[in-house]
């Protein structure tokens, strides 16, 4: 059977943990207001969990210490203000090597983790698809494997009731040693497994994808900052109902649904999981499969909450990591959503589209302001990519005018003798296979659209 890998999972011991106490370090005193801010996002994070914070410290120190990060002195002090506030549970927004939270663990005697532990709690909590579960599982395991020996702190008072002194101290680290090294090679062999069948996953969501590039139907990825509305807009231009919620990391699956033009062109667009500042590289690697949608896209849908007070630094995480992937170089178009909320702050507004030169979409889901402007937008970026035919077609190949049905848009349709006559908007990609049926070829223009 194999071994369970200690990791925070708060919502299977939901009474274990309630109050968080968020501790932020920085190094720099010139990064003083961006570990604020990364100590509220951090917030956010643990509310996302469930958990309620008491209280936050965000701490300047001048050297690293290995032992505890921030200084011995700041250490107590910082433990004797979380146990003032009645936390259970220390939070810190750096990442913390094994030994760091070993040593926070035993001087406060509550759990400590840091923002890479969070963000992964969150992440299983929120995995639907057998992919995302197994991406989120090898995140897990491979962040557990070097804190393994915190399971096996109960063997510390074994040793204590032994009564024999240094030998029966001994025999039981002995055996706790012996213990750790058999959990961490089924760890690693659980490692390997879950790489494999994770490997499987992706050569099919790969065949998948595939099967999408030959019918030569245009991709859009959704990128950008958590919460920045992804999944609200692909709902509202796609009439779907993907989860959109007012929580960080509401979507972790890859969702695509279809969406049609003006010009009667079919746009895929997949949403995909927002990106916070400092991800873990672990995560990014874990999710890569995931992420990939934007790599193979053919143009980004870069998505900002334009009431977001950091909303450039925002922008340039997703940028950054995107240039991480390998997509730092496709075609964008920059949507600033919840423009809504800035109608009485023009001076904001009038700044945003100063910084994106004028390029960006202003719009609003919720109230609908500006969407026509982003969907011409991105018929604009497509519009090469199909032709307006008058087609000739034997009634005998009602194949053709299903995949037209399916892949292209019907804008007139008559009858005479055996033959269907129609007026089509064809993809580029599909026109070979109409080539014998043409009659005559109207412009290439999104006009089509407008004489549907």
């Amino acid at each position: 059977m194999p071994i369970s890998l200690p990791m925070f999972d708060v919502r299977e011991k939901p009474q274990m943990v309630e109050r968080a106490f968020l501790i932020g370090v920085y190094f720099d005193r010139a990064e003083a207001d961006e570990a604020e801010s990364l100590l509220v996002e951090l917030g956010e994070l643990v509310g996302t969990l469930g958990i309620g914070v008491v209280g936050t410290a965000c701490v300047f120190v001048r050297d690293r210490n290995i032992r505890y990060l921030t200084g011995t002195g700041k250490c107590t002090e910082l433990i004797e203000q979380a146990k003032e506030l009645e936390a259970d549970c220390i939070v810190f927004d750096n990442e913390l090597a094994p030994m760091q939270q070993r040593t926070w663990e035993e001087e406060s005697g509550v759990t400590v983790i840091d923002r890479e532990e969070v963000i992964l709690d969150i992440f299983k909590m929120r995995a639907q698809t057998k992919e995302a579960r197994l991406q989120v599982e090898l995140a897990r395991m491979e962040y557990s494997l070097p804190r393994l020996a915190r399971m096996w702190s109960h063997l510390d008072r074994q040793r204590g009731a032994a009564g024999g002194g240094k030998g029966g101290g001994g025999a039981a680290r002995g055996e706790g040693e012996q213990q750790i090294e058999v959990d961490r090679r089924l760890a690693r062999k659980r490692i390997d497994r879950v790489k494999r069948e994770l490997e499987a996953v992706r050569q099919n969501r790969e065949t998948q994808r595939k099967q999408r590039t030959d019918t030569g139907i245009p991709h859009a990825a959704i990128v950008g900052y958590t919460n920045a509305g992804k999944s609200s807009l692909l709902n509202k231009l796609a009439g779907s109902e993907v989860l959109a919620e007012d929580k960080l990391f509401a979507t972790l699956d890859p969702t695509t649904r279809r969406v049609q033009l003006p010009d009667g062109q079919p746009l895929l667009m997949t949403d995909t999981v927002g990106f916070v500042r400092n991800l873990p590289h672990r995560l990014v690697e874990a999710f890569k499969a995931t992420l990939e949608e934007a790599v193979l896209a053919d143009f980004l849908i870069h998505v900002l909450d334009a009431s977001a007070e950091r909303i450039y630094e925002f922008y340039q995480t997703t940028v950054d990591v995107l240039a991480e992937l390998g997509a730092g170089d496709k075609p964008t178009v920059v949507v600033l959503n919840k423009c809504d909320l800035l109608f009485d702050d023009p001076d904001r507004l009038h700044e945003l589209k100063a910084h994106f030169n004028g390029a960006a979409v202003f719009i609003s889901v919720h109230s609908g302001e500006g969407l026509d402007d982003l969907v011409n937008r991105l018929n604009d970026l497509l519009v090469d990519r199909v032709a307006k035919l008058r087609l000739r077609i034997p009634q005998s190949r009602q194949d053709l005018v299903a995949l037209l049905h399916r892949e292209g848009k019907i804008l007139a349709t008559d009858y005479e003798g055996n033959d269907v006559l129609l007026t089509a908007v064809v993809p580029n990609a599909l026109r070979h296979q109409f080539e014998e049926f043409v009659e005559m070829q109207a412009e290439k223009t999104r006009a089509a659209g407008a004489s549907a």
